[in-house]
């Protein structure tokens, strides 16, 4: 089986590299060697290419940045998502479109189910649901969309590594404590994604995220804990809750993001760990680099 990944380089796409099953041929890239935004580039490398299979895990997720970056940010989350269903659907080959969980509001305080109606708050969030009405359109019965939440590994920059560098730095931090939603350690979420490439029948919106819920302020703390427990850290800080209101963003954030795993656990043969656990397993391959 040969499978593309877009977004090669980032840190989804890394993990998905890391843990390819044995038997799939990977054609592994980055922007250089596909920008997925210039349509003629993409059907040009899917039709000499032919695989089986596109993972899209290349995004613009400068949540902030895209306020004022709009154009760029639709025309890779929302036009260059078409170029590829596009390519996709000339060449009958599935598609595994990424999504996030800022395409809701927040405003509900149960989980989010996969067909609750998408209200984003932002021009990131806007341009991730315009990139999966895309897919829907083009794509039609063989749409494949994978909604996920607050992305880290141990490669690439996320919120996990900046809190363990300004944990290091300062005598104090304040961190958001009321917005909810869950940590998902992108090595869990390529697990999930190489299952669903294993069955080629599934269709449909899924959600994937690690289990449990925390608001930022609960990752902190268990990001300091943590990495005090196994040396990354060499002292513990005071670490402040902070509201929204505290911390001004150019971007809006829904306030609660927690999203209802269910028909995916129901769908994959893939154990889903607590936040917790997949954090240490991810600062222990921190520790070790």
């Amino acid at each position: 089986m040969r499978v593309l990944i877009a977004g090669a380089d980032g840190q989804l796409g890394w993990e998905l590299q890391r843990l390819a099953p044995s038997n799939v041929e990977l054609v592994a890239t980055d922007t250089e060697q596909l920008d997925i935004t210039q349509e003629a580039c993409v059907e040009a490398l899917v039709a000499t290419r032919q695989p089986d299979v596109i993972i899209n895990a290349a995004a613009y997720t400068a949540v902030d940045k895209a306020e004022s970056d709009v154009d760029t940010a639709y025309a890779v989350n929302r036009d260059g998502v078409a170029n590829l269903a596009r390519a996709a659907q000339k060449h009958n080959i599935r598609l595994i479109q990424i999504s996030t969980d800022f395409i809701f509001d927040g405003s509900q305080s149960s989980p989010y189910d996969t067909d609750v109606q998408a209200h984003p708050l932002g021009v990131y969030g806007d341009s991730k649901w315009q990139g999966e009405n895309a897919v829907k359109e083009i794509m039609g019965d063989k749409t494949l969309l994978l909604r996920t939440s607050w992305v880290y590994s141990s490669h690439g920059t996320n919120f996990v590594k900046t809190m363990l560098r300004l944990m290091a730095e300062k005598s104090q931090l304040g961190v958001i404590a009321d917005q909810v939603g869950t940590p998902t350690w992108a090595g869990g979420l390529a697990r999930a994604i190489w299952s669903i490439v294993e069955q080629p029948a599934l269709v449909g919106t899924f959600h994937w995220t690690d289990a449990g819920v925390a608001s930022w302020y609960d990752f902190a703390l268990a990001i300091q804990e943590e990495g005090i427990n196994i040396g990354l850290l060499s002292k513990k800080i005071k670490i402040n809750p902070l509201n929204t209101k505290e911390y001004p963003t150019p971007a809006a954030r829904p306030p609660y993001s927690v999203l209802d795993k269910t028909s995916t656990w129901s769908a994959l043969d893939v154990e889903c760990m607590h936040w917790r656990e997949a954090l240490k397993l991810m600062l222990a391959e921190l520790a070790e680099q």
